[in-house]
Protein backbone atom coordinates (compact mmCIF):
# COMPACT_ATOMS: atom_id res chain seq x y z
CA UNK A 1 0.00 0.00 0.00
CA UNK A 2 1.31 3.38 -0.95
CA UNK A 3 1.32 4.92 2.49
CA UNK A 4 2.91 2.45 4.14
CA UNK A 5 5.67 2.74 1.61
CA UNK A 6 5.97 6.10 1.88
CA UNK A 7 5.79 5.92 5.65
CA UNK A 8 9.03 3.84 6.19
CA UNK A 9 11.06 6.61 3.88
CA UNK A 10 13.11 9.07 5.84
CA UNK A 11 12.64 12.54 4.17
CA UNK A 12 12.91 14.78 7.28
CA UNK A 13 12.31 18.51 6.30
CA UNK A 14 15.00 20.01 4.01
CA UNK A 15 16.25 16.12 3.24
CA UNK A 16 13.26 14.96 1.27
CA UNK A 17 15.22 13.77 -1.49
CA UNK A 18 14.31 9.60 -0.72
CA UNK A 19 10.55 10.93 -0.76
CA UNK A 20 11.29 12.45 -3.90
CA UNK A 21 12.56 9.57 -5.96
CA UNK A 22 10.01 7.52 -5.25
CA UNK A 23 7.15 9.66 -6.04
CA UNK A 24 9.10 10.17 -9.42
CA UNK A 25 9.91 6.97 -10.07
CA UNK A 26 6.04 6.06 -9.80
CA UNK A 27 5.24 9.19 -12.05
CA UNK A 28 7.10 7.94 -14.43
CA UNK A 29 6.19 4.93 -14.80
CA UNK A 30 2.60 6.20 -15.48
CA UNK A 31 3.58 8.65 -18.06
CA UNK A 32 2.97 11.78 -15.88
CA UNK A 33 4.68 14.89 -16.93
CA UNK A 34 6.58 15.99 -13.69
CA UNK A 35 10.03 18.35 -12.93
CA UNK A 36 11.45 19.70 -9.80
CA UNK A 37 12.03 23.24 -8.51
CA UNK A 38 15.40 24.51 -7.04
CA UNK A 39 13.85 24.07 -3.54
CA UNK A 40 12.89 20.26 -3.88
CA UNK A 41 9.20 20.70 -4.73
CA UNK A 42 7.85 18.24 -6.99
CA UNK A 43 4.98 19.24 -9.90
CA UNK A 44 3.44 16.81 -11.53
CA UNK A 45 0.36 17.66 -14.04
CA UNK A 46 -3.07 15.86 -14.74
CA UNK A 47 -4.13 17.20 -17.97
CA UNK A 48 -7.69 15.88 -17.74
CA UNK A 49 -10.45 14.74 -20.01
CA UNK A 50 -12.12 18.12 -20.76
CA UNK A 51 -11.25 20.52 -23.92
CA UNK A 52 -12.05 23.32 -21.35
CA UNK A 53 -9.06 25.23 -20.47
CA UNK A 54 -7.25 25.00 -17.12
CA UNK A 55 -9.51 26.77 -14.03
CA UNK A 56 -6.18 26.87 -12.56
CA UNK A 57 -6.46 24.61 -9.51
CA UNK A 58 -3.38 23.17 -7.48
CA UNK A 59 -3.61 20.20 -5.18
CA UNK A 60 -0.48 20.01 -2.21
CA UNK A 61 0.77 17.64 0.10
CA UNK A 62 4.35 18.24 2.02
CA UNK A 63 6.88 15.22 1.44
CA UNK A 64 8.52 16.06 4.77
CA UNK A 65 8.44 14.93 8.72
CA UNK A 66 9.59 16.04 11.73
CA UNK A 67 12.77 14.72 12.70
CA UNK A 68 15.91 15.49 14.41
CA UNK A 69 19.55 16.67 12.98
CA UNK A 70 23.61 15.24 14.40
CA UNK A 71 24.70 18.67 16.45
CA UNK A 72 27.79 17.25 17.18
CA UNK A 73 29.58 13.68 18.30
CA UNK A 74 30.42 13.34 22.29
CA UNK A 75 34.12 12.28 22.94
CA UNK A 76 32.32 8.84 24.53
CA UNK A 77 30.54 8.68 20.33
CA UNK A 78 27.25 9.57 21.65
CA UNK A 79 25.55 11.64 18.90
CA UNK A 80 23.99 15.53 20.35
CA UNK A 81 21.31 16.57 18.32
CA UNK A 82 18.66 19.07 17.37
CA UNK A 83 14.76 19.11 16.92
CA UNK A 84 14.17 19.62 13.08
CA UNK A 85 10.61 20.55 13.41
CA UNK A 86 7.88 19.87 16.67
CA UNK A 87 8.72 16.83 17.55
CA UNK A 88 6.91 15.53 20.83
CA UNK A 89 10.13 15.57 22.89
CA UNK A 90 7.99 12.83 25.46
CA UNK A 91 7.94 10.48 22.63
CA UNK A 92 12.20 10.04 21.98
CA UNK A 93 13.73 8.14 24.96
CA UNK A 94 14.35 4.73 23.92
CA UNK A 95 13.25 5.57 20.27
CA UNK A 96 14.65 3.57 17.33
CA UNK A 97 16.46 5.70 15.06
CA UNK A 98 18.00 5.46 11.54
CA UNK A 99 21.12 8.68 11.28
CA UNK A 100 22.35 9.97 8.34
CA UNK A 101 22.79 9.00 4.54
CA UNK A 102 24.07 5.26 5.44
CA UNK A 103 21.02 4.46 8.18
CA UNK A 104 22.88 3.83 11.10
CA UNK A 105 20.99 2.25 13.20
CA UNK A 106 20.90 3.96 16.69
CA UNK A 107 18.71 4.36 20.08
CA UNK A 108 17.79 7.87 21.69
CA UNK A 109 19.40 7.55 25.38
CA UNK A 110 19.23 8.94 28.47
CA UNK A 111 20.75 8.36 31.55
CA UNK A 112 19.62 4.77 33.23
CA UNK A 113 16.09 4.66 35.38
CA UNK A 114 18.06 3.54 38.36
CA UNK A 115 21.12 6.32 38.16
CA UNK A 116 18.13 8.95 37.77
CA UNK A 117 17.15 11.29 40.79
CA UNK A 118 13.53 11.94 41.77
CA UNK A 119 13.08 14.88 40.64
CA UNK A 120 14.80 13.50 37.17
CA UNK A 121 11.81 10.51 36.55
CA UNK A 122 9.36 12.92 37.28
CA UNK A 123 9.91 15.71 34.52
CA UNK A 124 10.42 15.60 30.74
CA UNK A 125 13.62 14.57 29.95
CA UNK A 126 15.08 18.05 27.11
CA UNK A 127 16.66 17.27 24.56
CA UNK A 128 19.49 18.52 25.47
CA UNK A 129 20.23 16.12 27.84
CA UNK A 130 19.66 12.95 25.42
CA UNK A 131 21.88 11.57 22.71
CA UNK A 132 21.72 8.95 19.94
CA UNK A 133 23.59 6.16 21.12
CA UNK A 134 25.33 4.35 17.68
CA UNK A 135 27.27 1.67 20.06
CA UNK A 136 30.45 3.73 18.75
CA UNK A 137 33.53 3.14 20.72
CA UNK A 138 34.57 6.85 20.83
CA UNK A 139 34.28 9.98 18.66
CA UNK A 140 37.08 8.56 15.84
CA UNK A 141 34.70 5.43 15.46
CA UNK A 142 31.54 7.16 15.62
CA UNK A 143 33.15 9.51 13.11
CA UNK A 144 33.37 6.56 10.43
CA UNK A 145 29.77 6.72 9.68
CA UNK A 146 28.21 9.66 11.00
CA UNK A 147 28.88 13.32 10.53
CA UNK A 148 27.47 16.97 12.55
CA UNK A 149 24.59 17.68 10.06
CA UNK A 150 23.67 14.57 9.69
CA UNK A 151 19.68 14.17 9.37
CA UNK A 152 17.57 11.76 12.00
CA UNK A 153 14.63 9.75 11.09
CA UNK A 154 12.33 7.50 12.89
CA UNK A 155 13.45 3.49 12.23
CA UNK A 156 9.20 2.52 12.12
CA UNK A 157 8.51 -0.68 10.42
CA UNK A 158 5.15 0.40 9.55
CA UNK A 159 2.11 -2.18 9.50
CA UNK A 160 -1.81 -2.61 9.43
CA UNK A 161 -3.99 -3.86 11.61
CA UNK A 162 -8.09 -4.47 10.22
CA UNK A 163 -8.80 -0.31 9.09
CA UNK A 164 -5.84 0.91 10.80
CA UNK A 165 -2.04 2.24 9.38
CA UNK A 166 0.26 2.35 12.11
CA UNK A 167 3.82 4.18 10.80
CA UNK A 168 5.54 7.24 10.97
CA UNK A 169 5.35 10.43 9.04
CA UNK A 170 1.80 9.67 8.28
CA UNK A 171 1.93 13.65 8.43
CA UNK A 172 2.40 13.86 5.54
CA UNK A 173 3.05 11.11 3.23
CA UNK A 174 -0.73 9.74 3.77
CA UNK A 175 -1.46 13.06 1.72
CA UNK A 176 1.38 12.15 -0.72
CA UNK A 177 -0.23 9.19 -0.93
CA UNK A 178 -3.48 10.61 -1.75
CA UNK A 179 -2.31 12.99 -4.76
CA UNK A 180 -0.62 10.25 -6.23
CA UNK A 181 -3.90 8.45 -6.19
CA UNK A 182 -5.86 11.20 -7.57
CA UNK A 183 -2.63 11.94 -10.22
CA UNK A 184 -3.26 7.78 -11.39
CA UNK A 185 -7.17 9.01 -12.11
CA UNK A 186 -8.45 10.14 -14.94
CA UNK A 187 -10.44 13.62 -14.19
CA UNK A 188 -12.33 15.84 -16.42
CA UNK A 189 -10.47 19.01 -15.08
CA UNK A 190 -7.14 19.62 -15.36
CA UNK A 191 -4.81 20.32 -11.69
CA UNK A 192 -1.39 20.55 -10.73
CA UNK A 193 -0.29 18.25 -8.60
CA UNK A 194 2.67 19.39 -5.97
CA UNK A 195 4.88 17.68 -3.05
CA UNK A 196 5.91 20.57 -1.57
CA UNK A 197 9.10 20.52 1.21
CA UNK A 198 10.28 21.70 4.77
CA UNK A 199 5.99 22.49 5.51
CA UNK A 200 7.21 21.13 9.08
CA UNK A 201 9.78 24.54 9.86
CA UNK A 202 7.98 27.30 8.80
CA UNK A 203 6.11 25.98 5.29
CA UNK A 204 8.81 26.78 3.29
CA UNK A 205 8.23 24.98 -0.18
CA UNK A 206 4.94 25.82 -0.69
CA UNK A 207 4.89 29.54 -0.76
CA UNK A 208 7.53 28.88 -3.84
CA UNK A 209 5.34 26.72 -5.13
CA UNK A 210 2.21 28.54 -5.40
CA UNK A 211 3.87 31.78 -6.79
CA UNK A 212 5.41 29.37 -9.76
CA UNK A 213 2.01 27.70 -10.66
CA UNK A 214 -0.27 30.82 -9.62
CA UNK A 215 -3.45 28.76 -9.20
CA UNK A 216 -7.14 30.44 -8.38
CA UNK A 217 -7.97 27.05 -6.85
CA UNK A 218 -6.04 25.17 -4.25
CA UNK A 219 -6.49 22.35 -1.87
CA UNK A 220 -3.64 21.57 1.01
CA UNK A 221 -3.96 17.61 1.37
CA UNK A 222 -2.96 17.13 5.58
CA UNK A 223 -3.13 14.75 8.11
CA UNK A 224 -4.40 16.67 11.42
CA UNK A 225 -3.78 15.32 14.78
CA UNK A 226 -6.82 13.43 16.47
CA UNK A 227 -7.68 13.77 20.39
CA UNK A 228 -10.49 11.64 20.65
CA UNK A 229 -9.00 9.77 23.89
CA UNK A 230 -10.51 9.02 27.50
CA UNK A 231 -8.78 12.24 28.68
CA UNK A 232 -10.03 14.72 26.42
CA UNK A 233 -13.09 16.60 26.46
CA UNK A 234 -15.49 16.15 23.07
CA UNK A 235 -15.46 19.55 22.53
CA UNK A 236 -11.35 19.46 22.40
CA UNK A 237 -10.88 16.12 20.26
CA UNK A 238 -9.54 17.80 16.85
CA UNK A 239 -11.27 14.92 15.17
CA UNK A 240 -11.89 11.63 15.75
CA UNK A 241 -10.90 8.36 13.99
CA UNK A 242 -12.89 6.77 11.93
CA UNK A 243 -15.16 9.75 10.96
CA UNK A 244 -14.36 11.00 7.41
CA UNK A 245 -11.64 13.18 6.16
CA UNK A 246 -11.74 16.36 8.21
CA UNK A 247 -12.42 19.97 6.95
CA UNK A 248 -10.69 22.96 8.53
CA UNK A 249 -12.53 26.33 9.18
CA UNK A 250 -9.67 28.15 10.29
CA UNK A 251 -6.08 27.41 11.89
CA UNK A 252 -3.38 29.67 13.29
CA UNK A 253 -2.54 30.47 9.36
CA UNK A 254 -5.30 30.45 7.42
CA UNK A 255 -8.98 30.98 7.51
CA UNK A 256 -10.80 28.48 4.94
CA UNK A 257 -12.06 30.34 1.60
CA UNK A 258 -16.48 29.98 1.76
CA UNK A 259 -17.25 29.30 -1.19
CA UNK A 260 -13.95 26.49 -2.01
CA UNK A 261 -15.75 25.11 2.23
CA UNK A 262 -19.28 25.05 0.67
CA UNK A 263 -18.63 23.10 -2.72
CA UNK A 264 -16.24 20.44 -0.55
CA UNK A 265 -19.84 19.85 1.83
CA UNK A 266 -21.86 20.15 -1.28
CA UNK A 267 -20.12 17.22 -3.41
CA UNK A 268 -19.59 15.31 0.28
CA UNK A 269 -23.11 15.41 0.68
CA UNK A 270 -24.29 15.01 -3.20
CA UNK A 271 -21.32 11.65 -3.29
CA UNK A 272 -22.50 10.52 0.60
CA UNK A 273 -18.98 10.80 1.78
CA UNK A 274 -18.33 11.31 5.51
CA UNK A 275 -16.45 13.88 6.68
CA UNK A 276 -16.23 16.72 10.01
CA UNK A 277 -14.89 19.80 11.05
CA UNK A 278 -11.26 20.02 12.28
CA UNK A 279 -12.13 21.35 16.13
CA UNK A 280 -8.86 23.26 16.51
CA UNK A 281 -7.59 26.20 15.44
CA UNK A 282 -3.63 25.74 16.11
CA UNK A 283 -0.68 25.00 14.03
CA UNK A 284 -0.01 26.05 10.62
CA UNK A 285 -0.49 24.39 7.03
CA UNK A 286 0.84 24.77 3.76
CA UNK A 287 -2.61 26.71 3.36
CA UNK A 288 -1.23 30.08 4.85
CA UNK A 289 1.17 30.81 2.52
CA UNK A 290 -0.86 29.80 -0.41
CA UNK A 291 -3.49 31.58 0.06
CA UNK A 292 -1.59 34.40 0.13
CA UNK A 293 0.25 34.05 -3.02
CA UNK A 294 0.48 37.03 -6.00
CA UNK A 295 -3.06 38.52 -5.39
CA UNK A 296 -4.31 35.63 -3.41
CA UNK A 297 -6.16 32.04 -4.25
CA UNK A 298 -9.16 30.39 -3.24
CA UNK A 299 -7.62 27.63 -0.51
CA UNK A 300 -8.81 25.06 1.83
CA UNK A 301 -7.69 22.23 3.52
CA UNK A 302 -8.80 18.20 3.45
CA UNK A 303 -7.10 16.25 6.31
CA UNK A 304 -7.08 12.60 7.11
CA UNK A 305 -7.63 12.30 11.09
CA UNK A 306 -4.43 10.33 12.92
CA UNK A 307 -3.86 9.66 16.30
CA UNK A 308 0.22 10.72 17.87
CA UNK A 309 1.31 12.60 15.00
CA UNK A 310 4.92 14.07 15.37
CA UNK A 311 5.88 10.93 17.27
CA UNK A 312 7.89 7.81 16.71
CA UNK A 313 4.70 6.22 15.36
CA UNK A 314 1.35 7.20 14.93
CA UNK A 315 -2.15 5.58 13.30
CA UNK A 316 -5.35 6.62 10.82
CA UNK A 317 -7.98 4.66 10.10
CA UNK A 318 -7.94 3.61 6.32
CA UNK A 319 -11.52 4.55 5.09
CA UNK A 320 -10.92 7.99 6.22
CA UNK A 321 -8.26 8.20 3.41
CA UNK A 322 -10.32 6.66 1.55
CA UNK A 323 -13.73 8.87 1.44
CA UNK A 324 -10.69 12.31 1.43
CA UNK A 325 -9.35 10.88 -1.65
CA UNK A 326 -13.33 10.38 -3.25
CA UNK A 327 -14.34 13.36 -1.77
CA UNK A 328 -11.06 15.41 -3.84
CA UNK A 329 -12.03 13.73 -6.38
CA UNK A 330 -15.67 14.76 -6.55
CA UNK A 331 -14.15 18.29 -6.42
CA UNK A 332 -12.32 18.15 -8.96
CA UNK A 333 -15.04 16.85 -11.16
CA UNK A 334 -17.03 19.99 -10.03
CA UNK A 335 -15.11 22.11 -10.37
CA UNK A 336 -15.39 21.08 -14.40
CA UNK A 337 -18.90 20.90 -14.81
CA UNK A 338 -20.20 23.89 -12.25
CA UNK A 339 -17.00 26.06 -12.01
CA UNK A 340 -16.14 28.02 -8.72
CA UNK A 341 -16.36 31.57 -8.21
CA UNK A 342 -15.67 33.89 -5.33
Amino acid sequence: MLIKELSQIPGVSGDEAKVRSFIKEKLAAWGIEHYTDSMGNLYAYNEGRSKKEGRGLMLSAHMDEVGLMVSSIEKSGQLRFYKVGGVFENTLVSSAVKVGPRDVDGVIGYKAVHLQKKEEREKPHQVDKLYIDIGARNREDAEKVVSAGDYVSFATKARSSGDLIFGKALDNRAGCAALLELLGRKHPAPFCAVFTVQEEVGLRGAGVAAYRVNPRIALVIETTTAADLPDVDEHEQATIVGSGPALTLRDDSVITHRRVLERLLEVAEEEKIPCQFRRFTGSFTDAGVVSLSRSGVLTAVVSTPCRYIHSPVSFLNAADWSHLVELVSAFISSVDTKGLEP
